[in-house]
């Protein structure tokens, strides 16, 4: 038994000594701070906390537009720009989760050039994430954990659910939006079905703490840990593990496949990238100036990465 764990340790670590440097390709510059990323039909949606969303052509890599909100005042009174929390894309809406005066956060959809209120800021709901189910849904999550599903067009809410006491972090939709992978700061990760709000399963003991982001493709889930742990759950397989860190895991991201996963790496916000299924360290992400926002993954060997400033980061993994 001895024999056979340093046979494995030894294999782990020369997959790690053969994980190749990459430096970003190509850098996008937004106008202020990226705290969310959304790659639809070739554009790159960009959150931020200026106020605004831009919005990128990846193939001219140029700026095309900007969203920009009305700055917003503070409890002082003082005019501020107003942080985007998050952003999403279904067809020719944007959906946008935007601090609003005085604390409150508030939910737009912007079409035809115009900014529909969907949720007020007055109505003091303290919102942490929202993406759109379909074009007449959308699903919200507060910093209490609950989580609700919002018909858009009788602009009612179709239920809300209390997921747990822990504070809330962060949810990823699967791909065709039905389900729901939620995480919090207890390091337990509930799937649930965003239609009737059934849980379907629960993940627990890879994390032991905060879960800051979560991704799931493909039937893969990945975190990324205040526990300095990345896990990664095979749904189908009904397999874990977890890798370890030399410093807190702020960002994860999956690609399309689900093979390929992104995770912050150390103190330095370098990015490594390993195989899900032989747990194979494969390159090192470097460039990154400040601490990790978003790692979203374009395809197998694209990937965007960005942080608390304005810089989106392109690599090419050979």
């Amino acid at each position: 038994m001895t024999f056979i764990k340093a046979a494995i340790f030894l294999v782990l670590f020369l997959f790690t000594l053969n994980a190749k440097d990459i430096n970003p390709s190509y850098t996008y510059l937004a106008s202020g701070g990226i705290t969310d990323l959304v790659i639809k039909n070739g554009k790159l949606y960009v959150a931020t906390k200026a106020s605004k969303v831009d919005i990128f052509d990846i193939n001219t890599k140029e700026k095309i537009s900007s969203i920009t909100l009305p700055k917003i005042k503070d409890f002082m009174g003082d005019e501020i720009n107003s942080k985007i929390y998050s952003v999403d894309v279904l067809k020719d809406s944007i959906l946008i989760l935007s601090q609003g005066n005085k604390g409150g956060r508030a939910i737009n959809i912007y079409k035809d050039s115009k900014l529909k209120e969907i949720i007020s800021a007055k109505e003091k709901m303290y919102i942490a994430r929202a993406k759109f189910v379909s074009e007449d849904k959308i699903l919200f999550a507060l910093l209490s954990n609950e989580l609700y599903l919002y018909d858009l067009k009788t602009n009612k809410k179709i239920y809300d659910i209390q997921l747990s006491q822990s504070k809330f972090s962060n949810f990823s939709l699967n791909e065709d939006r039905k389900q729901v992978v939620v995480a919090d700061e207890s390091g337990i990760l509930k799937l649930v079905d965003v239609a009737s709000s059934d849980l379907i399963k629960t993940f627990a003991k890879q994390n032991l703490d905060n879960v800051f982001q979560v991704d799931i493709k493909n039937n893969i889930i990945l975190t990324a840990g205040q526990d300095r742990r990345a896990a990664v759950y095979d749904i189908k397989a009904n397999s874990a593990y977890h890798k370890n860190t030399s410093f807190l895991i702020y960002s994860a991201g999956l690609s399309p496949s689900g093979k390929i996963a992104g995770i912050a790496s150390n103190e330095q916000n370098e990015v490594k990238v390993f195989n899900t299924k032989t747990q194979r360290d494969l390159s090192m992400l470097k460039g990154n100036n400040t601490t990790l926002t978003n790692i979203v993954f374009i395809n197998e060997k694209e990937v965007f990465v960005t942080s608390d400033d304005e810089r989106i980061n392109y690599y090419k993994i050979d």
